[in-house]
């Protein structure tokens, strides 16, 4: 026993010495760019550059990165996608959840270790609209005992682009007059933040290819001609080898696949990525594929455009069946179980939002983490987090279970900060002419011995997934839709993990640093939901969503009246139009429509049979 305790104590000797600190500087900026190759805008970038740099650590490495906010005009913030924190919560990144939003000209110092992670991850602000105008960057945590032999690593990114920005997609996005919440449609797809690129490579070689979907909405299917994908790592967990040669990524998702190029190198392929036509409402300019070349030698004819034919493109690899290389079982049963049913609905203001069991995440007043720490014994109750953020407590180390039930008929896919959970159970899509399937505790699939395991998965049109993870890291969680078209429509809950443990840890305490970000941007760093620290029962003036429409109102209902308002307008613009202009023979032509001759000595009207008087004497009649 003492020898195992002296060979513990002198590997994490030689981790804490081995370790690095990674210190930078990075300030955002707009900057001139033009991804597609079809339209100049500026995208935000770090220190006047764009694209953003790919970030290397390991395991146990110190980061201090301190983020300036170089706007004028708005706050901004950074998230360390699928990281977990531990002992660190308040450098996750999300505003209003675990930190104060940054303000103009001020400098947040992200300061924390990594934890006991490997793998492919990213980052990318947290503040709505930004990571799509263009802020987000790959984030890897490289392993020495990587578990798979390859000769070459390369990055790869896909993700989408919109010619508008963000400030004028959103106001439109959320609006009356889009009563179904129709997401806007973008104009390109990126692959490495441009389009049409080319990847030069080596015959007889196997490449490590680090696919990151950073896009903010559609999920993209990715293959190469006449070539299989090997995946070994989804969202930094390493998994048994399974070959396809069709890759299909949500939003928020990573995969690390083994590439084996040909000995041969008389020919190029095409190396496509395309769109997932089924998440477009309306159609838009989006050019749904985009050919990539996979280039064995330049002197080489150019590539064809490579289409999927028929179904192909559902033949994509299920990734429920993954299994982690560690052998993780399945966990025990669940302690607790939050049961969330998923629905987009309109409120009294006309706009399509989205719903947690009926709420639409409406953020508080004092960021969720801040009032754990403050709010003493109370930190317990969910009541002090608001009654409009959809707040669940756990217990510490207890099993929890999140049944996701979708009511809507798109696909979603859904990511928890802190943690990675077992996928156990995803039912299969339903169509929209029938009625959505929830989940049923008491007749329910056989659940797999050995779970997939990762921080991001969807779940399919009308039906529902289940999620078990352990409650083993004191923190707030964001658990949302990655579609930040529906993160901005409210579908978000927040896990306040063993509050007791955050209070209680040291290095959870807030910094000096965050004080002041909060102070600089007028929000209190004590209090409850509703900003009051004096009573963390009382939430008078806590933010809360809109009110509901009427009874009878509907998304259909709302399209009709929008319509016939327009119809009504342009109708009265039409007669004011025509009412203030002449009309050539106005006399002749009344004078046709009402069967009367036009006396041509005078301006007055004959009629044979109703005379003035007549007409005069009726009028005055009572009936």
């Amino acid at each position: 026993m003492r020898n195992l305790f002296l060979i513990t104590f002198f590997i994490s000797l030689i981790s804490l010495v081995s370790a690095e600190t990674h210190t930078w500087y990075f300030k955002t900026g707009w900057v001139d760019a033009n991804p597609d190759g079809q339209f100049d805008r500026k995208m935000i970038g770090f220190n006047d550059t764009w694209p953003l740099p790919t970030l290397r650590v390991k395991k146990g490495d110190r980061v201090n990165l301190y983020l300036i906010n170089g706007f004028d005009d708005r706050n901004t913030s950074l998230h360390f996608h699928g990281m977990f924190q531990p002992g660190s919560s308040q450098m996750d990144g999300p505003e209003m959840i675990t930190q104060c939003p940054i303000p103009p000209g001020e400098t947040f110092l992200y300061n924390f270790t990594v934890g006991n992670q490997v793998g492919t991850y990213w980052y990318h602000s947290h503040t709505s609209g930004q990571y799509g105008d263009g802020m987000r960057g790959v984030f890897i945590i490289e392993d020495d005992d990587f578990p798979y032999e390859y000769d070459e690593e390369v990055v790869l990114t896909l993700g989408e682009h919109y010619h508008v920005y963000s400030d004028e997609l959103q106001p439109a996005f959320l609006s009356r007059f889009n009563p179904t919440g129709a997401e806007p449609i973008p104009e390109a797809l990126l692959f490495n933040e441009t389009y049409n690129a080319t990847w030069k490579v080596e015959p007889n070689k196997t490449y490590l290819l680090r696919i990151v979907n950073i896009g903010r909405f559609v999920s993209q299917y990715l293959w190469i001609e006449d070539h299989d994908f090997e995946i070994v790592e989804v969202d930094g967990i390493y998994v048994e080898k399974n070959t396809t040669d069709l890759l299909y990524i949500t939003v928020a998702q990573r995969y690390s696949v083994l590439v084996h190029t040909k000995n041969s190198t008389d020919k190029n392929y095409a190396f496509m990525n395309r769109v997932d036509p089924d998440m477009l409402d309306v159609p838009g300019n989006l050019r749904e594929n985009s050919t990539n070349t996979m280039e064995y030698d330049a002197g080489n004819a150019p590539v064809e455009e490579n289409i999927l034919e028929g179904d192909k493109n559902e033949q994509y690899f299920d990734d429920f069946y993954l299994k982690p290389l560690s052998k993780e079982k399945l966990l025990d049963d669940a302690d607790y179980t939050i049961t969330v049913d998923v629905q987009m609905d309109n409120l009294g203001d006309g706009v399509n939002y989205a719903f947690f069991n009926n709420l639409t995440f409406t953020p508080p007043r004092v960021p969720t983490l801040l009032t754990a720490l403050s709010a003493g014994e109370h930190a317990t109750n969910e009541l002090v987090y608001g009654s409009n953020t959809n707040s669940f407590v756990l217990q510490k180390d207890d099993v929890v279970d999140i049944v996701l039930n979708n009511l809507d008929p798109g696909k979603h896919p859904f990511h928890l900060h802190g943690h990675v959970f077992q996928l156990i159970e995803r039912h299969e899509a339903i169509d929209d002419d029938q009625d959505p399937v929830g989940y049923n505790s008491t007749d329910h699939a056989e659940w797999p011995e050995y779970p997939m395991i990762r921080d991001t998965v969807y779940v399919r049109p009308q039906s529902y997934i289940v999620m078990r993870f352990k409650a083993d890291n004191p923190g707030v969680w964001f658990f949302h839709c990655h579609i930040e078209w529906h993160l901005d429509q409210g579908l978000a809950i927040q896990l306040i993990e063993d509050p007791m443990g955050i209070q209680n840890n040291e290095t959870q305490q807030l910094t000096e640093n965050h004080k002041q970000i909060c102070e600089k941007g007028g929000i209190p760093w004590e209090g409850n939901a509703a900003g009051n620290s004096d009573n963390y029962l009382d939430l008078k003036s806590e933010n809360l969503q809109h009110k509901r429409l009427p009874t009878g109102f509907t998304a259909r209902g709302i399209i009709a009246l929008v319509f016939s308002c327009v119809a009504g307008v342009l109708g009265l613009m039409a007669i004011a139009f025509y009412g203030m202009n002449d009309i050539a023979d106005v006399e002749e032509r009344v004078a046709r429509d009402l069967d009367v001759d036009l006396d041509e000595n005078s301006d007055e009207f004959v009629n044979e049979e109703i005379s003035s008087s007549s007409i005069g004497n009726s009028s005055t009649n009572k009936h």
